[in-house]
């Protein structure tokens, strides 16, 4: 194992800097206990939404997030929402930091933000840190532990922690389906058939809602704080800003939507979605067994939450790209964000065709 194979910052993308005068001076007053210490600001470089910071403040490190200069959907960037959900649910699920602030006076950062302690460990993305060697029994232990995790966060007890009313249940299915189509329609730039193809389909092949649950909605590696001295131990898990109380099967969905298999076409297998493809990993299919195993929740739809979480992360991807092309982010990540919609339309496509969520090539 490295001596540091954490999750590091690095400096601040030009056009999203922090006001230096304002936001230290705001910190002082609401957190007496960083006295006057300077505060260093850095950037997390990864992420396609909401922007994070990390502030140091002497000893003290903190997180702080903010939503993208020039967002306009303001439902996905609610900064009020995020740290409601996690002064709640810290109190009854132990892998979420702590949060410390909340502050809807625009005219410090130009924007709401919450800050956040920071939790300190290994978070995997699509480059593996420097030392750290991923081999095929940690995967099958983290795999399987991710799906233990997702489990139970859809058995919290909302009603215990105070989020009882966070989301509206009744209806979520169907509500997701059309509001995500209704995003891809405002975001469109492109002529991409397989895209629509996969809304209609979904629309045609709606479920009638499962059992509500807490939902995460962006469940993924590289959401995941890991042990350092046990990658397959999840002790955090972040961006909590998607939550509600709704279908947990769509929450699976998603997980499985970000979930690349070793046998997946090779321009799949590029996306940015971490290592799920090495060896070790559990398959989509065997994370669904696994699943439906632990949670009892009946699974023999589990094509249209696949798809669904396709056509989703397609529509995600398809904002981003938008924004960028309009002039509000200068990312050049997000240039190439149209080939990512174009390939998830495929894989949606292959996997209507084939009625499988495995084995598409």
């Amino acid at each position: 194992m490295p001596t540091d194979p954490l999750d590091h910052p690095t400096a601040v993308r030009p056009g999203e800097e922090l006001d230096s005068e304002r936001l230290p001076a705001y910190l002082r007053a609401h957190i007496p206990e960083l006295g006057g210490a300077p505060v260093e600001v850095a950037q997390f470089p990864s992420g396609h939404s909401n922007l994070t910071y990390m502030l140091r403040c002497g000893e003290r490190e903190l997180v702080l997030r903010r939503p993208p200069f020039g967002a306009r959907i303001k439902t996905a960037h609610d900064m009020h929402r995020e740290y409601h959900i996690l002064s709640r649910l810290v109190k009854v699920y132990p892998r979420v930091p702590r949060p410390l602030l909340y502050c809807d006076d625009e005219s410090v950062l130009g924007a709401p933000f919450y800050v956040m302690e920071r939790l300190r460990g290994v978070i995997l993305r699509s480059a593996t840190p420097a030392g750290v060697e991923l081999s095929p029994p940690l995967m099958r232990a983290l795999s399987e532990s991710f799906v233990d995790n997702l489990v139970q966060i859809h058995a919290v007890d909302t009603q215990a922690a105070g989020l009882g009313d966070l989301g509206r249940p009744q209806g979520y299915v169907r509500r997701q389906i059309e509001g995500w189509t209704g995003r891809y329609v405002n975001a469109r730039t492109d002529d991409i058939p397989e895209v629509e193809r996969a809304a209609a389909w979904l629309a045609e092949h709606t479920p009638p809602d499962s059992a509500p649950a807490l939902i995460h909605n962006d469940y993924k590696y590289d959401n995941l704080v890991l042990d350092p001295a046990d990658l397959s131990r999840i002790v955090g898990v972040l961006d909590w800003e998607m939550a509600t109380i709704g279908d947990p099967l769509m929450d699976l969905g998603t997980s499985l939507g970000y979930w690349v298999d070793a046998d997946d076409p090779p321009a799949v297998r590029m996306l940015p979605f971490g290592p799920t493809a090495l060896p070790g990993n559990l398959s989509r299919r065997e994370l669904a067994q696994r699943y439906a195993e632990l949670s009892g929740r009946d699974l023999s739809n589990v094509l249209f939450y696949y798809v669904y979480a396709l056509f989703k992360i397609a529509v995600i991807a398809q904002q981003i790209y938008a924004r960028y092309k309009a002039g509000h982010t200068h990312d050049p990540r997000f240039a190439a964000m149209i080939h990512g919609v174009r390939l998830l339309g495929t894989m949606a496509t292959l996997a209507i065709e084939k009625g499988r969520i495995d084995q598409l090539t």
